[in-house]
């Protein structure tokens, strides 16, 4: 942090915490006590009514105020809550910008705002996909958002979900990276794949051995990626049955391959769309007895096949 931003964060500083120490000011930015003191003498100097007393510390003369920006309740709500979820999400130079930004907004606001600010929020928490991100996918998004903004293709090692024809799941990507999506709590490359040539989506979760290449890439001039839709390939539907006394934890479960439920004298019916069965295969063996497919019958086979090598196991 350069001194101009320090100074500038240390008048928010006080005018958030009233009262602060000189130590205090230096635990926060990192720095030393002498400077602290150094920048308290050059604010006083340029019109900043900054009072000091000994043993106690350092606050701003009532009435200052600091800047003309001002918020009601539920939008300082609403933007405090959106710092906790980048702080949550997010990789570790946005997380540490979320909280300096929850500290500047907290200045900004009028004291009586800000009391009744803090009571709204004791009211709420996020849990921001259900997890934290892994510290290595934090890692891994911060290293493409600035492979992204630099325009330097990737290269991972890829464990896809479901295996090729011969049975490998792994494979080495060469990717010019266009963005990074939250989908469902979990980050999401979107970029050319030069093995398939072709936009292809790389969890990040999956990645590994990571490295920015030095070579160069153009956006498409027609891509945007606020604009851009996922070319639907999924043409496989699937029928399950789930046992009455399961129907509301289905329902709950909220699969992403749903398309539609119907409650029925003998259980839900549940009607999926998926690129390839095998793609629910793990999820429907989570229910076990209590759901049963209906077809294709591949699909029941392939359960079948399943269960008979559990059983081997036991």
């Amino acid at each position: 942090m350069n001194k101009t931003d320090r100074l500038l964060a240390i008048v928010l500083e006080l005018q958030r915490k009233h009262i602060l120490r000189a130590e205090d000011l230096a635990a926060i930015f990192e720095t030393s006590v002498r400077t602290i003191y150094r920048d308290i003498q050059a604010l006083s100097e340029s019109g900043v009514p900054i009072v000091g007393a000994p043993g106690i510390g350092y606050s701003l003369m009532e009435g200052y105020f600091l800047p003309p920006v001002s918020f009601n309740v539920e939008e300082a709500v609403a933007l405090l809550i959106g710092t906790d979820f980048v702080e949550q999400k997010f990789d570790t130079e946005y997380g540490s910008k979320a909280q300096s930004s929850r500290r500047k907004i907290e200045a900004i606001l009028p004291e009586s705002i800000r009391r009744e600010v803090s009571r709204v929020r004791t009211t709420i928490r996020l849990f921001a996909g259900g997890k934290g991100v892994d510290p290595r996918e934090k890692t891994y998004l911060e290293t493409l958002r600035l492979a992204i903004l630099e325009k330097q293709k990737v290269r991972f090692s890829y464990s896809k979900r479901m295996p090729e024809a011969d049975g490998n799941r792994q494979s080495v990507r060469v990717v010019a990276p266009y963005g990074l999506v939250l989908f469902h709590g979990s980050w999401v490359l979107m970029g050319q794949c030069e093995l398939r040539q072709q936009l292809r989506h790389f969890r990040l979760s999956r990645m590994d051995e990571l490295t920015v290449l030095e070579d160069r890439f153009q956006l498409p001039v027609d891509f945007n990626l606020q604009d851009y839709k996922q070319v639907d390939d999924r043409h496989v539907y699937v029928r399950i049955l789930a046992h009455p006394h399961i129907a509301d934890k289905v329902r709950e479960a909220s699969n992403f391959y749903m398309e539609t439920m119907e409650e029925r004298a003998d259980g839900l019916h549940v009607l999926f769309r998926v690129r390839q069965p095998e793609e629910l295969l793990q999820w429907i063996l989570g229910w076990g007895a209590d759901m049963v497919v209906l077809e294709p019958e591949t699909l029941r086979e392939r359960v079948r096949a399943e269960v008979e090598k559990m059983l081997k196991c036991y």
